[in-house]
């Protein structure tokens, strides 16, 4: 048999029991590596293996090598095929598959595993309505981090501020009041001070400050060493020194919405950048966008289709920053990987992003990157975007970071909506429509 008369596929595949990780592989025989895998795996219920996604493709090999090179940052070794999983991952998977080239079509099979009559199709993000993601949900390697502490490396710190116009910070107060610890001013570095803090205390007269705020917080993980007590840090240059100081209030902890901490950013705070607690997140920003406050925070990067956020990008109270954010450290002060993304309310000036998208009219739009739901509801794929279709339509989360509110569409609802597909439930995405 030739290669062209060869069945090519890529299918996604993951254990029960190892929900952090799964496995992109090819076969030309999806039926046969499933009892190939179960006849391994499957000694138990909780041990079963599955497809997770399947399509047929015309150069299997092709596409596996782009897989690897695309997440070579996901592969758990360089000798396998075995991946970092979680929900965000996922649909960036069947993303790259669906948008290759070597791509013809995503398939749905029916497989008798342990006389168990499975039907397998894609699968589908759980739904993320009145919920927080924890770590867990969105952490992209197999390793559980406690305690919420996912902390900012400096250059991306750097990497966001700076693409804003220096002259918003001119003259303001910046309140980090999620940023844990500045250390002492002789030994400014990073291991001993949060990036945040470090990022504007050595471009302070660059920027034009007129004060930082930083709060240190005295409950979690001690990553930097600056003790138990929460303690309010503050930064003032003069033409002829730089002064700091720290106060201990008592009762103090340094959370976000302790009341002094509240009274500063009400009071004081011109401008809050910092990175919150994820597992805090809905609460955190209750209280900052409703303070009226400047901002430029970081935050998990499905937001933009949780029901307790998207109410903010409907009122044009909050949109996108320009940048991702996929790497912490852990209070271990090592490097892992998590799904964020910068969000603000400052102006945003010739978004990069913005050629992401591909805005055209419906009939344009290639076939595969657009269907009709059970709803008869429009879904769009693969950052396309209609520009001649006047109803609702859904689309992932990536329109919506690479800006395409600000290319004349809307927020249809305060929620998520779930499209089905011949009764199979696909992504949550949020509808959009053209103003």
């Amino acid at each position: 048999m030739t290669k062209d008369k060869i069945k090519q596929y890529v299918y996604i595949g993951q254990v029960k029991s190892e929900t952090t990780r799964c496995k992109i592989g090819i076969t030309d025989d999806l039926q046969r590596r499933l009892k190939e895998y179960n006849s391994i795996t499957g000694k138990s219920k909780d041990d079963t293996y599955k497809y997770l996604f399947t399509c047929k493709v015309e150069d299997a090999k092709l596409l596996e090598n782009d897989i690897k090179a695309e997440f070579r940052l996901m592969r758990e070794k360089r000798s396998r095929e075995i991946y970092f999983y979680n929900d965000d991952l996922f649909e960036k998977y069947v993303d790259f598959i669906k948008s290759h080239k070597a791509f013809v079509e995503e398939i749905f099979i029916k497989t008798d595993v342990q006389k168990e009559i499975v039907k397998i199709v894609k699968r589908t993000n759980p739904t993320l309505k009145e919920r927080e993601l924890s770590p867990k949900d969105i952490m992209q390697k197999a390793q559980k981090v406690k305690n919420d502490e996912f902390y900012t490396q400096y250059e991306d710190v750097e990497k966001e501020v700076e693409m804003y116009d220096a002259e918003i910070w001119k003259d303001k107060v910046v309140f980090c009041n999620c940023d844990d610890a500045v250390g002492d001013t002789e030994d400014k570095n990073n291991n001993n001070t949060s990036a945040f803090a470090l990022y504007f205390i050595k471009n302070f007269e660059k920027l034009g400050l007129k004060k930082l705020i930083c709060t240190h917080f005295s409950g979690g993980i001690d990553l930097f060493s600056q003790g138990p007590k929460g303690y309010v840090y503050t930064y003032i240059f003069t033409k002829t020194k730089n002064e700091e100081t720290r106060e201990f209030p008592k009762g103090y902890n340094g959370s976000f919405d302790d009341p002094l901490s509240l009274k500063i950013l009400n009071e004081e705070a011109d401008i809050v950048c910092t990175n919150p607690p994820f597992s805090r997140a809905r609460d955190y920003w209750n209280i900052v966008i409703n303070s009226g406050k400047k901002f430029l925070i970081i935050s998990n990067f499905t937001n933009v289709k949780n029901q307790p956020y998207i109410q903010y990008f409907r009122e044009n109270k909050v949109w996108a920053g320009y940048n991702r954010v996929d790497y912490y450290l852990t209070p271990k002060k090592q490097v892992t990987q998590a799904a964020g993304h910068w969000y603000t309310n400052f102006e945003i000036k010739d978004r990069p992003k913005y050629e992401n998208m591909k805005i055209m009219p419906l009939g344009k739009i290639p076939e595969k990157y657009k269907e009709f739901d059970d709803k008869k509801t429009l879904v769009v794929n693969n950052n396309y975007i209609p520009s001649d279709y006047k109803k609702p339509f859904a689309v992932s989360v990536y329109p919506i970071l690479s800006g395409v509110l600000e290319k004349g569409y809307k927020l249809v609802e305060d929620k998520e909506y779930v499209p089905y597909i011949n009764g199979e439930r696909q992504f949550g995405r949020v509808l959009l429509q053209k103003i």
